[in-house]
């Protein structure tokens, strides 16, 4: 067994009385004082998160955009500098290897942050894609295919792409709430935006400095509320937390952790890989049939993406009571048959009950149908809803 590991930020962690607890191989904040108040924090002030454990890869190039269309389930080469694109990597059988978030830097230059626990999945997929990438086949040298040893982005140089693992460089703090852009805004240290706050949309970015470093300003989350994350140096998270703390302590910023992070991303009905997505788990069985541009000529998995007819499908489902079904529990119908089976649930602080997302039958999937849960042997009756459960306000 390998030993944890720990964001630059643990000694701020510790400090704040945090619980840890293992996720992706990373010791990380569960909650540093309780998950409800951490919860109802963001939602109506601001909270901040450390997800330095996030995994960070450059693509540059002059085809990195073409590449990207290739490895990824998206569009990206159609995106704009500046912005920033939700994508899905998917395996050749057409499953999801792992959700993605895009940056565009410029116009041969890409940001690509994936989960934590597939950093090694998504590193070894883009090394292959690299040797699969068509374009880079059709313009191989006789040398090249007889098996010369260089690596591809060295074969192509400046005409071609290259992909970087540069997690270890980098951290990333997100700001969540309400209140976050005032915090952000307030915050020492922070100078040169390069896009005025007013200006600044949901998924796109802006430069910044952070005490003269460079510092990517991102206005992402996974909360379901309005926020930023920051991707700094890692050396300069320390300072920056500090002095995101202090910008935000008029505000009543407060410290969560994944526990919080958790039940606002359920009430957002965003998934959260191995539970509604894996490898097993077909884009539009989980609703993001949008994020797949079936008419790009080539990308990998297209020949495989399609659902098989009968396979089940992401729903939300809400129940009455204080007792939440959980990852793994069963979906039933009325005579007691299993029809489904429950990926994340929790009782809902924001609305004070219960609230799942489920794959179950698609003749079940249907909007107000009734189902039961089965909460450790009791029947709980719910009702399939849309997602999300809950939209913050404008």
């Amino acid at each position: 067994m390998s030993d944890p590991r720990y964001t630059p930020l643990r000694e701020r962690h510790e400090a704040l009385g945090a619980s840890f607890t293992d996720f992706g191989g990373w010791q990380m904040p569960v909650r540093y004082t309780s998950d409800l108040a951490e919860h109802h924090a963001v939602r109506q002030a601001a909270g901040i998160f450390d997800i330095s454990h996030m995994a960070e890869f450059l693509v540059t190039g002059e085809s990195a955009g073409e590449f990207l269309d290739y490895a990824l389930a998206g569009r990206l080469s159609a995106m704009p500098v500046g912005k920033a694109k939700y994508s899905l990597m998917l395996s050749d059988a057409g499953g999801i290897v792992d959700d993605v978030i895009v940056y565009r830097l410029a116009d041969d230059r890409y940001l690509v942050i994936a989960n934590a626990g597939n950093r090694g999945f998504v590193d070894a997929a883009f090394a292959k894609r690299i040797r699969s990438f068509p374009s880079l086949i059709e313009r191989q040298s006789p040398a090249r295919a007889e098996g010369e040893e260089r690596s591809f982005a060295g074969f192509l140089g400046d005409r071609g792409v290259d992909v970087e693992d540069v997690s270890e460089s980098f951290a990333l703090i997100a700001v969540q709430g309400p209140a976050a852009e005032a915090i952000v805004a307030a915050t020492a240290g922070i100078t040169d935006v390069s896009t005025p706050w007013e200006a600044q949309k949901y998924y796109a970015w802006a430069d910044a400095r952070f005490e003269g470093e460079s510092l990517l300003l991102a206005r992402t989350g996974y909360t379901g509320e309005d926020g930023f994350e920051l991707l700094v140096r890692a050396a300069d998270a320390p300072v920056l937390w500090d002095a995101l703390m202090t910008a935000g302590e008029p505000h009543g910023l407060v410290p969560a952790g994944l526990a919080a992070r958790d039940t606002l991303r359920l009430e957002a009905g965003m998934p959260l890989y191995g539970h509604e997505l894996t490898t097993e788990t077909k884009p539009a069985q989980a609703g993001l049939g949008r994020v797949v541009v079936s008419e790009k000529e080539s990308f990998v998995g297209k020949d495989a993406v399609a659902a098989a007819s009968g396979a089940p499908v992401l729903v939300g489902l809400v129940a009455e009571g204080k007792r939440a079904g959980r990852a793994g529990y069963a979906v039933e119908d009325a005579d007691g048959a299993m029809i489904g089976e429950i990926t994340s649930g929790a009782l809902s602080p924001t609305l004070g009950h219960p609230i799942a997302m489920a794959y179950v039958t698609p003749s079940s999937a249907e909007e107000g149908t009734a189902v039961f849960l089965d909460v450790r042997g009791t029947k709980i009756p719910a009702t399939v809803t849309a997602l999300p459960f809950y939209r913050r306000m404008k």
